[in-house]
């Protein structure tokens, strides 16, 4: 048998800069227009940032449109009664730390799915309303109403991306 003999390269500073580069220039960048207002982050940090300022009451209509649900189901997520929706709606209000976090997240998920789904949005959609094994046995859009939740969504699409379908 032959034994192959692995070189060992010097470290390179330039090249490993030049490489951090890139890849910094190819981070994913997450958009939610709402209200005329564009909220963009590219970083967990920078979602922090979003987080604490808060972001409307009329991105709840931007999320239910992406997510496939109706409205009504969206506010069930928030435990929002449709009449405190509306008068905040109208009001201009911001939603609170953890309901922009949670829109926020959502925004990634579906991003993220759509992705996976070679952005055949359709599939994914349909994908979002049928019951997962993996996720044990519901539906992906059932576990909308949690960090947790979410994370195990966007864990499951991870596992279809890789090609674990279990």
């Amino acid at each position: 048998m032959k034994k192959e003999v692995i070189e060992k390269r010097a470290f390179n500073p330039k090249e490993s800069i030049s490489r951090a580069k890139v890849a910094r220039t190819s981070l994913p960048m997450w958009k939610l227009v709402s209200e005329g207002n564009e909220y963009t982050w590219t970083s967990k940090l920078e979602r922090v940032s979003i987080i604490r300022r808060g972001i409307p009451y009329a991105s709840i209509d931007v999320i239910s449109k992406r997510i496939n649900l109706p409205v009504k189901e969206v506010l069930h997520i928030f435990g929002l009664p449709q009449t405190t929706y509306n008068k905040k709606r109208r009001e201009h209000s911001l939603l609170n730390g953890r309901d922009s976090e949670i829109i926020l997240l959502l925004t990634e998920l579906v991003d993220f799915g759509v992705a996976v789904f070679n952005n055949e949005e359709d599939k994914f959609q349909r994908w979002m309303k049928k019951q997962n094994l993996s996720l044990g046995g519901n539906t992906p859009e059932g576990l909308l109403d949690s960090i947790t939740g979410i994370q195990e969504v966007k864990n499951c699409l991870n596992r279809i991306e890789y090609g674990n379908f279990a």
